[in-house]
C-alpha cells in the first residue's frame, strides 16, 4: 500500500511521514520542496495544483493523504479562500485517476464557537476564512467520495503541542523567543479550554488512522479532554526547561475563540486499539 502524503515538508508534514514509515508503509512524500522529509520516503518536488495528471505524476498511490494548506495559522488570510477551488480540483483528478482512499487534514476551526464536546454529528459554523475554507473542502470532499465509491477521512485536527521553533503555534513561538533569550513572552490571560495533543501523538494518530478502514468520515485528532491555555503553557515551560515567563494581560483573548472546546475521542480510540502502528 502506497501513501501520497502532500505538504510533507511541513511542520506536521515531517512527523506524519515518519510516524507513517515506522508503521511498514510505502510513502510518496510531495511539497514544493522535500529537504526537511524523511528520507526513507520517495521524495517528489513540485506543485501538485500544477500538475495535470498528479495521480500517474505521483507514482499511482493507494491512499491520498492531503494536508498541504497555506497560511493556516494565518486564520484570516485570502489564501484560504483563493486556494479552495485548487484543492477541489486536485482531489478530484486523484479520485479520477484511482485512488481508492482520501485522508484529508481538517481543523477544529471548521466547528466556530462551540461550548462542548465536538463529535462529527456537531454543527458546523466558522467564523474565519481559514475555517470557511477547511469546511468547504470537507463537503467537496466528501461529495466526491461518495460519487466515486472512495473511502472518506476527515482529520480533525486540534490544538498541537511541540518544541519546534519552524512552526507558528504559540509553543512554537515560545521555543523561538527562548532560544533567542527573551526573558518574556506576551500573552493573553490564557483561561480558555482546548483539546492539547502532543506532536508525537498527533503524529501517530494520523498514521494509525491513515493505516485502516474500518473508521471513516470525520474523526477527531484529539486528546479527548480540555486543559486551560496558560496551565497548558506553563506545563510546556516546565517540560523543556525553559527560562522565559509568561507576560499575561498582554494580548486580549481572540473574540471568535471558544472559552471550552474539545474533541470526542471515541473514534480514534477505536483507531488505537486495534491498530498495530
Amino acid at each position: 500500500m502506497k501513501i501520497l502524503v502532500t505538504g510533507a515538508n511541513g511542520y506536521l508534514g515531517q512527523g506524519i511521514v515518519s510516524s507513517i514509515l515506522e508503521s511498514g508503509r510505502e510513502v510518496i512524500a510531495t511539497d514544493l520542496q522535500t529537504d526537511f522529509v524523511d528520507c526513507r520516503a520517495e521524495r517528489i518536488n513540485g506543485d501538485i495544483f500544477e500538475m495535470k495528471n498528479p495521480y500517474e505524476e505521483l507514482g499511482e498511490p493507494d491512499i491520498l493523504l492531503h494536508l498541504a494548506w497555506r497560511e493556516g495559522f494565518v486564520h484570516y488570510s485570502d489564501a484560504h479562500i483563493e486556494d479552495l477551488p485548487k484543492h477541489f480540483s486536485f482531489v478530484k483528478k486523484m479520485a479520477a485517476g484511482g485512488i481508492s482512499q482520501i485522508a484529508v487534514m481538517g481543523s477544529m476551526h471548521e466547528i466556530g464557537f462551540w461550548e462542548g464536546s465536538v463529535d462529527e454529528s456537531t454543527p458546523c459554523h466558522p467564523v474565519t476564512p481559514y475555517g470557511i475554507g477547511k469546511n468547504a473542502l470537507r463537503d467537496l470532499t466528501q461529495m466526491i467520495c461518495e460519487q466515486n465509491d472512495i473511502v472518506f477521512q476527515w482529520l480533525r485536527g486540534y490544538y498541537i503541542v511541540g518544541n519546534s521553533g519552524h512552526g507558528n503555534s504559540i509553543f512554537s513561538k515560545i521555543t523561538l523567543a527562548e532560544r533567542e533569550g527573551k526573558e518574556e513572552f506576551p500573552f493573553t490571560w490564557g483561561q480558555n479550554q482546548y483539546d492539547f495533543i502532543d506532536y508525537e501523538d498527533f503524529c501517530r494518530q494520523v498514521a494509525c488512522t491513515v493505516n485502516q478502514r474500518s473508521e471513516h468520515g470525520i474523526i477527531n485528532i484529539c486528546s479527548g479532554r480540555p486543559e486551560k491555555l496558560a496551565d497548558r503553557v506553563e506545563r510546556f515551560i516546565q517540560e523543556n526547561h525553559y527560562k522565559i515567563r509568561l507576560e499575561y494581560g498582554a494580548f486580549p483573548d481572540r473574540s471568535y475563540d471558544s472559552k471550552a472546546i474539545w474533541g470526542n475521542d471515541q473514534k480514534i480510540q477505536r483507531i488505537l486499539g486495534e491498530s498495530k502502528c
